[in-house]
């Protein structure tokens, strides 16, 4: 069991050395991509897309006072995006009525894709 424990704790380490390098290789090709102005472009075999999306991150203070429903409240209990999209589409929520409680935020991914 040690030896599993040992193995383990050397993969989490691994795992987040190469989340950083990850983050940082993004970041270069976002900036390289964003200097060219290029949403979408091959560079040597890889093709390259940027794809903007908007989040929602919602004030939990603002959506309490707006959904002050307890029963409404206990099915969220924390702003979660996902839940509060499923019950807006099931006209549980109005979504004219939060409007006010979340700001969008401009999200960029990468992707990276093989010829």
């Amino acid at each position: 069991m040690e030896k599993k424990v040992q193995q383990y704790y050397k993969l989490k380490a691994k795992l987040k050395e190469m989340e950083k390098e990850l983050s940082e290789l993004r970041q270069d090709i976002l900036a390289y991509c964003t200097e060219k102005g290029e949403a979408d472009s091959e560079i040597g075999g890889y093709r390259v897309k940027l794809i903007t999306q908007n989040r929602k991150e919602y004030d939990d203070d603002k959506l309490f006072q707006t959904l002050s429903d307890p029963e409404v409240w206990r099915l969220l209990s924390k702003a979660d995006p996902a839940k509060i999209a499923s019950l807006s589409k099931l006209n549980i929520i109005d979504e004219g009525k939060i409007a006010h409680t979340y700001a969008l935020k401009t999200v960029t991914l990468l992707q990276v894709d093989k010829k």
